[in-house]
């Protein structure tokens, strides 16, 4: 089986990793990833509450709403990062930070903090 992931268009930007595993993608989310995962969340519990009103469901229906803004907050969070490492969408920040080390750390910013290399965890 083959699991090459291809893509019909070349990326625009520079590639920072072809092919990302998940710890590097989401330890790329930024701040604007985290704001939409949970507004897309908020939104969704607030949704789900205020369609259970009428029937009397109130309750799971906010958390059946909640669970699905949930995985859908985390899935537009993934595809953005996953874009920004693969070159598809603009990656400045992850350029100018010298890209991703392959713990899914950013190398420069852990020598920032952590002259040391024995106290990096990544």
């Amino acid at each position: 089986m083959n699991t090459d992931i291809t893509a019909s268009t070349k990326p625009e930007y520079p590639v920072i990793d072809r092919n990302p595993p998940f710890t590097k993608v989401v330890g790329n989310f930024n701040f604007l990833d985290y704001l939409r995962f949970t507004t897309i969340t908020g939104v969704s519990v607030t949704v789900g509450y205020l369609s259970g009103i009428k029937p009397g469901i109130r309750g799971p229906s906010m958390v059946t709403g909640g669970l699905i803004g949930l995985m859908g907050g985390f899935m537009y969070a993934y595809q953005n990062s996953a874009g920004r490492i693969m070159g598809f969408f603009p990656n400045d920040d992850e350029v100018l930070l010298g890209g991703l080390t392959s713990s899914g750390c950013f190398s420069n910013i852990v020598a920032l903090f952590f002259p040391n290399p024995s106290y990096a965890w990544c």
